[in-house]
């Protein structure tokens, strides 16, 4: 009984970070952010040094330093199959511990090029990942879990090295999808869609959310070419982002992009901006004009919103299309102009065709690749990596250092329904960051709009007195999560008594123990 109570103490440790790694691969987070916790919490709660993935690169055929918890020297370290340790673990699909490091010869340290002081006792397990489904055929490894481990007894070692096998075997699923989320970052950067800064402000395209990530693949196979692209969504999705990746990803790159929100000016002046117009046209032109069209001869058009169109601007619009030319108000000569069309509208287009107010002709005409974005609360795993990318932007811009987003306000963000979409967030985003004094965005630093009872789940007014103990509670939260569950601590970061913290913790029905293995945001 004492023996078996002693082997349940001597498991809790590694029970309880499985129990982590389970929560933090549930449906509501990234796979990315998901591996990233659990290399974290390989490093927190045993004390592993640098956890880190290497994931096999089927078009190179070399292994690649994906994921790692502490910055490499060299993050774009690649290893041969065979080669090192790395290396054979992949080859021979089975797990290798190397007691002392700097007394291993297949040792390469390429990834940490870490000193031999550094290195000095440290031991080396490393363990492959075999893709889901995989194991009973003996499997095709696509990479290798592998941490620094301080120098152990060799059972010790072993005992890591088993749970380390059934971490890699739990988020082999999350492997895979890295594995294939390299490969379509390398396939979006060879067409331009990431890594470039041309053509606009690319960065704000995130895609952590499968929809997003369809959305890019589209978008990668249609660039190159010169069809009509249709962007459908809802307004704030962000689909003159997305005009401005096609546009920098085709061979048109180098030529004009020219952009009309078509219900931005009124009807009788949209048919001038496109089309132009001669000296004497009407009242006022007193010399002569040259429309969009023109200006974006060899290059691109992006006609936002043409579900505005007037019918008259749309048969203009179906000629220019079909005959690549146009003719300028007023004149009756001809020009020639090489135009690649990307049209966008959060309209429904063929309800305006079946009521008469969309030319049928000119829909199919602009219909010959449709992309479909989908609204912001249909792909909430992008809603924080999105907070995250505006904040460090906003900081910048506006001199700030805030370092995070509070926990609770991470919840606001993520249950909030976003009718706005993307835009509405950067707004509330830039807003955080311009009303915060502190390190923290919390959720009183968010719009009232998100505080709502829709957003909170709740349909009752609080009270003043529960509105202050909600409050206190929050920053209590936020507080033992980044002490991870150390009273004392927190009872300094919010610089009062031990004693208080202890109250309000027991007040509250709180405990600390269970953010002992919660990562900080």
């Amino acid at each position: 009984m004492i023996a078996s109570a002693q082997t349940t103490r001597e498991l809790e440790p590694y029970l309880g970070t499985l129990r982590r790694i389970v929560t933090e691969m549930g449906p509501q987070s990234s796979f990315q952010g998901a591996l990233k916790s659990i290399l974290k919490l390989l490093s927190d709660n045993h004390g592993f040094i640098r956890p880190n993935l290497v994931i096999f690169d089927p078009e190179t055929k070399v292994l690649k330093l994906s994921l790692s918890d502490g910055a490499p020297k060299n993050s774009h370290v690649t290893y041969e199959p065979g080669q090192g340790v790395t290396g054979q673990v992949f080859s021979t699909g089975q797990p290798v511990i190397v007691p002392r490091m700097k007394d291993h010869p297949a040792f390469l340290n390429k990834a940490f090029g870490r000193t031999d002081d550094e290195l000095g006792d440290l031991a080396f397990l490393c363990v492959p990942i075999i893709s889901p489904g995989e194991e009973q055929k003996g499997g095709e490894v696509i990479g290798t879990l592998s941490v620094d481990a301080h120098s152990a007894p060799v059972d010790v070692l072993e005992a890591q090295c088993r749970f380390l096998e059934v971490v890699a075997g739990m988020i082999a699923n999350q492997a895979a999808y890295l594995q294939e989320e390299m490969a379509r970052q390398k396939h979006l950067m060879a067409q331009g869609l990431v890594g470039g800064e041309a053509g606009g402000d690319q960065g704000d395209i995130v895609a952590t959310s499968k929809a997003m990530r369809m959305v890019l693949g589209q978008v990668g196979q249609v660039a190159p070419s010169r069809a009509t692209v249709l962007l459908r969504g809802e307004s704030g999705t962000g689909k003159e982002l997305l005009a401005e990746a096609i546009h920098s990803a085709s061979p048109r790159a180098d030529k004009a992009l020219i952009k009309l929100n078509c219900a931005a000016l009124p009807s009788e002046l949209i048919e001038s901006e496109l089309f132009g117009f001669q000296k004497g046209a009407f009242t006022g032109a007193v010399q002569p004009k040259k429309g969009l069209f023109e200006l974006a001869h060899k290059g691109t058009l992006f006609l936002d919103e043409i579900g505005e169109l007037s019918p008259n601007a749309q048969a203009k619009v179906l000629r220019a299309i079909q005959e690549q030319e146009i003719q300028r108000l007023g004149s009756e000569q001809t020009i020639s102009v090489d135009v690649r069309m990307i049209c966008a509208t959060h309209q429904p287009l063929e309800e305006l065709v079946e009521k008469g107010l969309f030319r049928e002709d000119l829909y199919y005409r602009i219909n010959v690749f449709p992309v479909f974005i989908p609204p912001l609360r249909e792909r909430r795993e992008d809603v924080l990596p999105l907070a995250e990318h505006f904040l460090a932007s906003y900081c910048e811009e506006y001199g700030k250092s805030i370092r995070r987003i509070s926990s609770p306000a991470i919840d606001l963000l993520t249950q909030y329904h976003w009718p706005g979409n993307v835009r509405e967030l950067k707004n509330c985003v830039e807003r955080a960051v311009l009303i915060c004094d502190e390190e923290v965005i919390r959720t009183y630093h968010l719009p009232p709009s998100l505080q709502t009872a829709e957003s909170s789940a709740t349909d009752t007014d609080l009270s003043f007195c529960e509105a202050v103990a909600k409050f206190e509670q929050e920053l209590l939260v936020d507080a033992l999560k980044k002490a991870r569950g150390n009273m004392l601590q927190a009872a300094r970061d919010l610089r009062v008594s031990y004693r208080i913290v202890n109250y309000k913790v027991k007040k509250y029905g709180l405990d600390p123990k269970r953010f002992a293995v919660t990562r900080g945001r």
